[in-house]
């Protein structure tokens, strides 16, 4: 009986060394699977972390991106407001050369006026110089003919005192042929 007991109790201590032993797997398959479980957990984290830094630089392109775009339309509005002050500038020296142009055509007419009025006095000068003349040669002919006027006067009177005498001769000549 006693080595029954004996056996018993081997059997008995076999069987809670068993127990322990499968406790033991059983907490190591636990210990096991909390392991796997903080690795997933790790995993799913790091996979978490490297999608978020993805999408940040998802976003950070996106804002570059628009950034650029931002740019690039404030550089087309630089690029008209710069086109628009030329063409600004160029219809202001239009207008300045058309004013240049306009006043000096202005004062060509004005030179121009005073060339005609200039020649328009030097014509009439020399009209009046002409008229002057026109007097001066009527005067002459006027004086010509007075003269040849008297000459003939003088001729006749010439004529007159010839003819004078030679009646005188012929009463002369008849007194003494009486």
């Amino acid at each position: 009986r006693e080595r029954q007991r004996e056996r018993q109790r081997e059997r008995d201590r076999e069987r809670d060394r068993e127990r322990d032993r499968e406790r033991d797997r059983e907490r190591d398959r636990e210990r096991e699977t909390e392991t796997e479980t903080e690795r997933e957990t790790e995993r799913e984290t790091e996979r978490e972390t490297e999608r978020d830094r993805e999408t940040k630089r998802e976003t950070e392109k996106d804002t570059e991106r628009q950034s650029d775009r931002v740019r690039q339309r404030e550089r087309q509005r630089e690029r008209q407001r710069e086109t628009e002050r030329e063409r600004q500038r160029e219809r202001q020296r239009d207008k300045e050369r058309d004013r240049k142009r306009d006043r000096e055509t202005k004062r060509e007419r004005q030179r121009e006026r005073e060339r005609d009025r200039e020649r328009e006095r030097d014509r009439e000068r020399e009209r009046e110089r002409e008229t002057e003349r026109d007097r001066e040669r009527e005067s002459e002919r006027e004086k010509e003919r007075e003269r040849q006027r008297e000459t003939e006067r003088e001729t006749e009177r010439e004529i007159e005192r010839d003819r004078e005498r030679d009646r005188e001769r012929q009463r002369e000549t008849d007194r003494e042929t009486e």
